[in-house]
């Protein structure tokens, strides 16, 4: 199926598109609403159309700050119909941090996805000229993508990095990278006539974005929820019928504990879980209470998913992040490194540095695991959070879900600590799992690791803290935990 929202009306008019708490849009309703922000776009020449005084070129992105809400999947919608580059900028940045991807990015232009949604009169006028010169229907509904499909190896948006190991970074990701990801998680969770996929992650990630693009391309619904507060997310389930949910583990663990042992409704389908690494005890508590949970490996890079558990898969953790999806392959290198090989992955970095590839195609994830027996692959962590003491390595992960086991611990997160004597120190940051737990229980807690771990594993210094700092993805900031926990830490 065609990436254009004007084809999607023309295959299912009246299936639902975008569904929120106010509104439904239809695939024609949305196609109306695309129709004069493409000609906003063209009469502003923000878009290489050759008219207006902007400075639009194929190989210049048009900047937009990406809000879950309808105008901006309307401005998303006409950028890809278009084919422009869409470099797509989180709500919550600074003013600095916008200015800072701008120019890393040289865009074209940047837009205000309310006023394209809204259209001037001048964008109207266009789009009215436009359809009259191609014969549309009123309203444009059902007409043709007014613009030539893009070469698949156009770039359809770049994307950031969540920056848990640095500076964010800007991945160019194709036309043919978010088709080949909407096939490869099609072909696991297959597609029914009522999906409706509930959209909490932001747009201005790649697995906000690529719900967006495989609701587009399967001719579904997305459900847009502005944030994901727990009991706004369940009631948007229920509303909507929805079938198919995309969370980070804190969340999941959040929904779980609305009603404790409660089934899901039975309408929904699958839990896709990623983002960050899902503790054996959630994954058990999710299975036994009947939630649908699939564990999910992947990477900006590479246009979202690598690994799923298969659908249908009882998760407790056994089968770790699942195996590559169709045709994804996945390999351990040297030192136990993850590399990715496929049609999902991207075209490079802004700013443009050396070659990532290595030779075969293969992407250099960053990311450490082991591939098991069945063909699933188990993440152990980033290679920069390994802790080196005495000699030894030891994987955060690892004793994360180690201490997240142990009564009392409701979260936990392990770093290092420069020491002269070892090279490194292994820290833990715990936050208790209710105020009557205290540092002398937890402390004592920590001796029950002795039957799980090795010795050079085990935490020596503790800390405690009410909850641990988060990027904007939800995932643990191990950073920006160390900084936080550092003065409170006390050796065990």
């Amino acid at each position: 199926m065609a990436l254009s929202v004007f084809a999607a009306a023309a295959e299912a008019p009246d299936r639902p598109a975008i569904l929120t708490d106010h509104e439904t849009l239809t695939w024609a309703q949305l196609a109306a609403r695309v129709r004069p922000a493409v000609a906003a776009l063209r009469s502003r020449g923000a878009w290489g159309s050759g008219s207006g005084s902007g400075s639009g070129s194929a190989d210049r992105p048009v900047a937009l700050v990406a809000a879950n809400d309808v105008d901006t999947a309307v401005a998303i919608h006409a950028l890809i119909a278009l084919g422009a580059p869409a470099l797509l900028l989180h709500p919550r940045l600074t003013a600095p941090e916008r200015r800072a991807l701008l120019d890393a990015a040289g865009v074209a232009e940047a837009v205000d996805a309310a006023s394209l949604a809204a259209g001037s009169a001048g964008s109207a006028e266009a789009a009215e000229a436009e359809e009259e010169e191609e014969g549309a229907s009123p309203g444009g509904a059902s007409s043709p993508d007014p613009a030539p499909p893009p070469a698949d190896e156009r770039t359809l948006a770049i994307v950031h990095t969540s920056g848990t190991s640095g500076t964010p970074r800007g991945v160019v990701l194709s036309r043919r990278a978010f088709a080949a990801s909407a096939e490869a998680s099609a072909a696991n969770l297959g597609w029914r006539d009522d999906d409706r996929w509930l959209l909490p992650l932001p747009l201005a990630h790649v697995g906000g974005l690529s719900i967006l693009t495989r609701t587009l391309l399967a001719r579904r619904a997305a459900v847009l929820v502005p944030g994901a507060e727990p009991g706004g997310l369940m009631d948007a389930v229920r509303r909507h019928r929805v079938t198919l949910l995309s969370v980070v583990p804190t969340v999941l663990k959040r929904l779980l504990e609305l009603d404790p042992g409660a089934p899901p409704p039975d309408h929904l389908r699958a839990v896709l879980l990623g983002g960050a690494a899902a503790s054996p005890a959630l994954l058990a508590r999710a299975a036994d209470a009947g939630w649908p949970v699939l564990t999910t490996y992947g990477l900006t890079e590479a246009c979202s998913q690598v690994t799923t558990q298969r659908y249908g898969t009882v998760n407790r953790g056994e089968a770790g992040s699942g195996a590559p999806l169709p045709g994804t392959e996945v390999r351990i290198g040297d030192d136990a490194a993850i590399h990715v090989r496929g049609p999902t992955l991207f075209s490079g970095y802004l700013p443009a540095g050396d070659p990532p590839f290595l030779e075969g195609g293969w992407l250099a994830t960053g990311d450490r695991g082991r591939l098991d027996d069945a063909g699933n692959l188990h993440v152990l962590g980033r290679r920069t959070d390994r802790i080196v003491t005495g000699g030894e390595n030891v994987d955060p992960v690892e004793v994360e879900q180690a201490l997240e086991a142990l009564p009392g611990v409701a979260e936990a997160c392990v770093f290092g600590v420069p020491d002269e004597e070892w090279g490194e120190r292994v820290c833990a940051a715990v936050v208790p799992a209710g105020p009557g737990v205290g540092w002398d229980e937890l402390a004592a807690r920590l001796g029950e690791l002795r039957g799980r771990l090795a010795p050079f594993k085990r935490p020596r210094w503790l800390a405690l803290l009410p909850s641990l700092p988060r990027n904007r993805t939800g995932k643990v900031d191990r950073r920006a935990v160390a900084r936080e926990a550092g003065p409170h830490l006390r050796p065990i």
